[in-house]
């Protein structure tokens, strides 16, 4: 068992991959809830017009060297068949909870682990549960789906858009058969043009394809000819991620991940891959998110799925309320998220009814958290916004922080953009520097403490 990976402490200059920040705070800095409050009372004076519900399916048919995702490989006979009872007995109790008000799911989620390692059938019960138990009408709201390639078969991908996926993010990572067994992703180039092939046969509007740069052995040409070989199907959405080496996943049992040389390579890599999908067509929403300019509009709550009033089911899934962030208990290791899994499936209806690990959020880390969505997004931080939800202004809460960013060169200056704060092309290069700076002090020292399982 080991602690959280340290993060450097404010004021020092980082380097560019320090943290990604997903979501704010990280599991790592809940706790257990020792009064395991009923979710009725966390969600009584929650508003319910425009939530966001979120699926997670923790298995998937491989582990790639780099995932420190809540997953397990592969499932026993009739473990997915539990998980799905569980899930179904989860969402009977949750939407019990939300009362008899009138609730609204404005965007949806599948996500893992990978959602497509279910059979068809199955996924069609998980639509059934998202709809029939939760209220969601799947038609009517973006829903985006998480595959692979080899998951994403023209059964699996027809029940999909048959129930309205709108967006379905598959995880390519290299195009490069060499590469993709560094990263410990077995996977041939064949199989993944073949599964591109079948998504866009099943007319899904948005495709997503993720992309990884800095695996071993990678260099500026294979990285462009990676993104070239996405580019060829056209994708309406490009993620482009740095590789990151974390404890307990297969390549962090061979390197601690803390090399400067490294760090310079993926940077380089980053600026490669920024200007070639800009020169393509491609706008960038955030360091790792391009959208192609003539895409199909998703909607505005597209991508708000870290808002709060989101409510998770499955036991990787977290739920938001103004107050509290909470799940259930996290791990990385296989035996111990094999141990979280059983206990889910195991649970009766009633234990689903309350919140058992989370944190509690209060009106300074609210503001925190809303610079940190804000301001690692290219539109930025609209400060008549943020003055208007919390009567203050951003520099009167992180003034300090604020003029590191700039005089790294890191953030525009607001005067001269009106009123939003936005980063530069080189502060959204160091967004996972930027992101872990923000941190409160609280927060930093729960991850620190957290014991890595």
């Amino acid at each position: 068992m080991t602690t959280a990976p340290a993060l450097r402490p404010p004021g020092q200059t980082p380097g560019p991959y320090q943290h990604y920040v997903y979501a704010y705070p990280h599991k790592t800095a809940y706790r257990r809830l020792t009064d395991r409050p009923e979710l009725r009372s966390l969600w009584a004076a929650e508003p319910k017009d425009a939530l966001s519900l979120y699926l997670h399916i923790p298995f998937c048919e491989i582990r790639c060297g780099f995932c420190n995702l809540f997953t397990r490989v592969g499932a026993p006979d009739g473990l997915t068949t539990a998980y799905l009872d569980a899930l179904e007995r989860q969402a009977g109790a949750v939407r019990e909870a939300l009362g008899a008000t009138a609730v609204r799911f404005a965007t949806a989620a599948f996500g893992g682990g990978t959602p497509t390692f279910l059979t068809a059938t199955e996924l069609e019960r998980l639509c059934d549960i998202a709809e029939h138990r939760m209220g969601a009408d799947l038609t009517a709201v973006p829903l985006s789906v998480e595959a692979s390639p080899a998951t994403a078969t023209a059964g699996r991908l027809d029940v999909l858009a048959a129930r309205g996926t709108t967006r379905l993010s598959l995880g390519v990572q290299s195009f490069d058969d060499t590469e993709a067994r560094a990263a410990v992703r077995p996977q041939r180039r064949a199989d993944v043009e073949a599964a591109l092939g079948r998504v866009r046969d099943a007319r899904i509007p948005v495709l997503n394809i993720d992309l990884i740069y800095g695996i071993d052995g990678q260099t500026e040409p294979s990285w462009l000819r990676s993104l070239d070989a996405a580019l060829a199907w056209r994708p309406e959405e490009l993620y482009l991620y740095p590789l990151y080496i974390r404890p307990l996943t297969g390549l962090g049992r061979r390197a601690d991940g803390t090399d400067p040389a490294w760090d310079t390579q993926r940077l380089r890599l980053y600026r490669t891959g920024r200007d070639h999908l800009l020169a393509h067509g491609y706008v960038q929403q955030s360091m790792r998110m391009f959208r192609r300019a003539d895409a199909p509009p998703q909607g505005a709550d597209d991508y708000a799925c870290q808002s709060d009033g989101m409510i998770g089911l499955g036991c990787g899934a977290r739920s938001y309320t103004a107050g509290l962030h909470y799940s259930f208990d996290y791990a990385v290791g296989t035996h111990e998220i094999r141990r979280i899994i059983d206990d889910y499936v195991s649970r009766p209806a009633a234990d689903f009814g309350h919140a058992e690990y989370g944190r509690r959020i209060d009106a300074a880390e609210s503001r925190r958290r809303h610079l940190l969505q804000s301001l690692l997004q290219a539109d930025g931080l609209d400060v008549t916004d943020y003055r208007a939800r919390f009567g203050r202004r951003p520099e009167d809460d992180f003034a300090a922080e604020l003029a590191r960013f700039a005089d790294r060169g890191w953030l525009t200056d607001a005067a001269a953009h009106g009123t939003v704060l936005r980063l530069t092309p080189e502060g959204l290069a160091h967004s996972d520097a930027i992101g872990p700076e923000l941190f409160s002090p609280a927060v930093r020292a729960a991850m620190a403490a957290y014991p890595r399982k």
